[in-house]
Parts: structure tokens; sequence; C-alpha cells
């Protein structure tokens, strides 16, 4: 799906006017953008390929799923990292309200269902990234954005389609009305395929393709279950009969599957990783997965060694409407900015994370967080080029970084059987029969690697790099060009969305 941003403004304090536009797809590269924006005061207007029907149906969606299992929507996982933003941007109660927080981890064998370990997420180190992980459904979250977007001031142009993009004239082109936007700064944010991110990519060098990855044509598979139904099934209810909040992850030789509850805890969401056939399904999410499909790639959790891998197929029975797309490797944009100094990607269309990715939400409202609070100090249009690098700069490495871990937490997950997998599963059982967390440290051994990659990442704050960089830079850049200009915190409190 295609969406188009229009033209917007700057309209408070001493920033320029400028004309904005955001080409953008999914639930957050637009709406994440236009919330940023327009909390530091920006004037924003989106357009949407959607048509109001559509939207209306989201927000309906959006409702019944906090008053029951009524209606279908993806699952979506919200890691410290982004929630902090929310919670900076005045938005905790909101998210409590279609979130329910994660708080522990049981990892298990795809083919066996062998427990091979946990670990409680732990409230110090939760405390200490200033966010939480929290579990909820993709329409619901499309819903608080759009929500806050239009109460906080941003116009929002639905049925729109973007047909040309040209950055060197700052012109977007709307399919079907012929209809040309004038915008200072182009945000594109639509997708892997998108206009956009095409307009930036160079073509691999001859002999430079390189190998595929092993996790790369993997088929990943977004469905839910009901509750109801899982707790009617005594080999399925063990799965909410936790002390803990907890998120079930099994490995397998080519296949792994995540579960976990989600929103108010009345449907339990499903990511299904196997192996990718001749079809490929493309990175859209528009191909909906028969039950057949879900039976053929669960069909390898031998029912006869275990009740937990038998559960896994009667799971998979259950599930409501699923969809499907293929996991690929994407090469690396060297540069996010056009060359006109006049156009951005971010989200999916500048750095494209494996499906079903942790981190693929919290990074595009990364990008949106650090895109509005540079542009905060904007005073003159000679400024844009230069903030729009700042931008690059600062969330090339984090996405680059972040992406690398997300692909090997895939490999990770799907690891073939053999001398590799065999020890991942001894290291775990050791520390589980040792009474440990998988992840935790012990007398012997210091805390995993893997967890401190995660405290890591989870404690990242976009907004106080970006700080970092105008006291750093930016000010020095203003004042030797004869500007005084005072530095202040931005405020964190925005106005609240209201839901009915």
């Amino acid at each position: 799906m295609l969406q188009a941003g229009g033209e917007a403004g700057f309209i408070a304090g001493a920033f320029l006017d400028r004309r904005w536009g955001h080409c953008g797809s999914g639930v957050c590269p637009s709406l994440g953008p236009a919330v940023a924006l327009r909390r530091v005061g920006h004037r924003v207007t989106v357009v949407e390929q959607d048509d109001e029907e559509t939207v209306h149906k989201r927000r309906i969606l959006s409702m019944l799923i906090k008053m029951g299992p009524q209606e279908w929507s993806g699952p979506c996982r919200m890691p410290p990292n982004l929630s902090k933003i929310l919670y900076h941007w005045g938005l905790e109660h909101e998210v409590h309200a279609i979130a329910i927080k994660a708080e522990s981890i049981n990892l298990l064998l795809y083919e066996s269902g062998e427990l091979l370990g946990t670990h409680r997420w732990e409230e110090e180190v939760l405390r200490d990234t200033r966010g939480e992980f929290v579990f909820t459904q993709h329409a619901a979250l499309h819903n608080m954005l759009y929500e806050l977007a239009i109460l906080n001031g941003a116009t929002i142009r639905l049925g729109a389609k973007v047909s040309c993009v040209d950055p060197t004239n700052r012109l977007v082109m709307l399919a079907g009305s012929g209809e040309t936007l004038h915008a200072d700064v182009i945000v594109g944010a639509d997708g892997v395929s998108g206009l956009t991110r095409g307009l930036l990519l160079q073509p691999p060098e001859p002999g430079d393709e390189g190998g595929a990855p092993a996790w790369e044509r993997r088929n990943m598979y977004s469905t839910t279950v009901p509750r109801q139904a899982i707790m009617d099934d005594p080999d399925l209810a063990y799965l909410y009969h936790q002390e803990y909040t907890t998120m079930f992850n099994w490995f397998g030789d080519g296949h792994s599957v995540l579960g976990f509850p989600i929103g108010d805890g009345s449907e339990f969401g499903l990511f299904i990783y196997g192996p990718g056939g001749d079809v490929d399904y493309g990175t859209q999410w528009d191909y909906q997965a028969s039950q057949e499909d879900i039976d053929d790639v669960l069909s390898t959790a031998e029912p006869s060694l275990s009740k937990p891998a038998a559960s896994l197929q009667k799971l998979g029975k259950l599930a409501e409407r699923a969809t499907c797309t293929t996991a690929r490797a994407h090469p690396e944009l060297e540069e996010w900015v056009h060359q006109s100094g006049h156009m951005v990607v971010l989200g999916e269309a500048a750095h494209p994370l494996p499906p079903g990715s942790v981190q693929a939400t919290a990074m595009t409202i990364e990008d949106a967080a650090v895109l509005a609070r540079l542009f905060s100090h904007l005073r003159a249009a000679d400024q844009i080029p230069s903030f729009l690098c700042a931008f690059q700069d600062l969330r090339q490495r984090r996405c680059s970084s972040v992406t690398s871990k997300e692909a090997g937490i895939l490999e990770y997950m799907t690891m073939p059987s053999g001398d590799a997998q065999r020890q991942r599963d001894d290291t775990m059982r050791l520390k589980r029969d040792a009474g440990l967390g998988i992840l935790e440290a012990s007398e012997e051994a210091e805390e995993s690697a893997e967890w401190v990659e995660i405290k890591e990442v989870f404690g990242y704050d976009a907004e106080d790099e970006a700080d970092n960089w105008w006291v750093q830079w930016g000010l020095l850049r203003e004042r030797a060009n004869g500007v005084e200009v005072p530095y202040e915190k931005l405020p964190i409190q925005i106005e609240k969305a209201v839901f009915h």
C-alpha cells in the first residue's frame, strides 16, 4: 500500500514556515512523524491511500479489541525503546489501555516441546530503560496514533495515492486526480517497495550480489487465536495458566513460533516462521493464508513426542484470519537523503527489518522522534539539508546495528540441526537445571552477551540522541554563523487523545 503526504508548514514560535510532504505506508510511517511534528508545533497534512470507510472500520475494530475478540487484527510487540517515546509524548495511559505488559519469556523446542529455559523481565532493568515491554494489536496502535494526530491538529487526506515523486523540484503527484503537491521537504516512508526508496537505491555492482542469509526466503505468518478457544482446550490452557504474562518462543530446524497475549489478553498473537516454497508472497502483508497453509507449516511440530508440541498444531487449527509474507534480505541504502537535500526516507523505506522483528515498529517511531526533535530548531531554509544529514548520521548506524541483531535472532531461532544447535540448547539446559534464567548471570559466568545487547537496544533514547547532537554540533554551527540561540528542552507532554 502506498500512502501520500501533502503540504504542511511550521506555525509555532520562531520556526520557519515550510511545506512538508509525507509519503507513507503501514501503521506508523506517516502517523508517527505527523504526531511527532505536531508535538513540537508543526502544521502537518498527511495524504493516505486508505479511504474513509477503511479507516472507519479500523477505528471500530480498535474499539472492538477493547470489548472482546470480535474481529481480527495482527499482533504487535512494543519494546521499551518504543514505549518510552510514547510515554515521553504523554501517552502512558493510552498505551496501557490498548496493550498488556510482558513479564517473562519461555523458550521451547519446536519439534518436542521441551522447555529449554525461562527469563523474567526484571523490573529494575525495565525501569532503567524508562519504558515497558508491551503487546498490542496493529489496529489499536494505528487508531491511537490516528486519533492523536487528528486531535492535535494534523489534517489527514484519505483516498489518495502517490504516482510520482520529484525531489529535485520538490513535487509529489497524486494518482487519479493528477494533483501536484509542492513541498519543501519530502519524507519518504512508503516501505521497502516504495517510490522514494527506489530513487535512492543504487544497483549492485556486478558480482557484488553476495550470498543469501540462511533466514531469507522463509515465510512468516501472522495470526491470532481467541483466549476463550485456548482456555476451552486442556492441552492449550497452559499458555494462560502462567504466574506471569508470558511470551512463548519455540525454536526449530528451519521453523520458529512466537506466541503472546495481546491487547487486553482476550487474543493470543502468533508469528509462525517456516521454509518458503516456490511462491514469493512479497512484503506487503496482503496474502491471506489458508488453514491448509498453517497446518502445513506446523506439521513438523511432532505431536507424538510431548503435549506442548502437539498443542502447537492444535493452536494453529484455532487461528483466525492469517496473513503471510516472505522474508527477504534487502540491500542497505548508502544515502537516506536525496542529493537535492529536500527528500529523506525513514522506516522500512530506509532500513527494512525481517518480518515480525520486535524492533520493526520501534525503529519507525524512533525515526519520527529524531526527525521532529531536529526540525524543532529550524529557523532558515538553508538548515534543511544539514538537519536531514544529521538525521541520517544519527539513525543509520543505530538502525543497521539493530537490523543485524534482528536477522541474527531469526537465524538463532530457526537454526538447523547440528553442532551449533546442540550447543545452543545445552547451554540453556545448564542454566535451566541450575535454576537460572536463560539470560541471567551465575557465579561462574557473567550475564550473556545477548542480554547485554538487549539492554543496550532497550535503553536507547532517540530524543536524547537528537538533543545531544543539537548541543554538540547544531548550536556550534548556529553560533559560527553569528546566530545566538539559547538551548531549551522541549516540552514532554502533549494534549491527550480521547478514545470513545
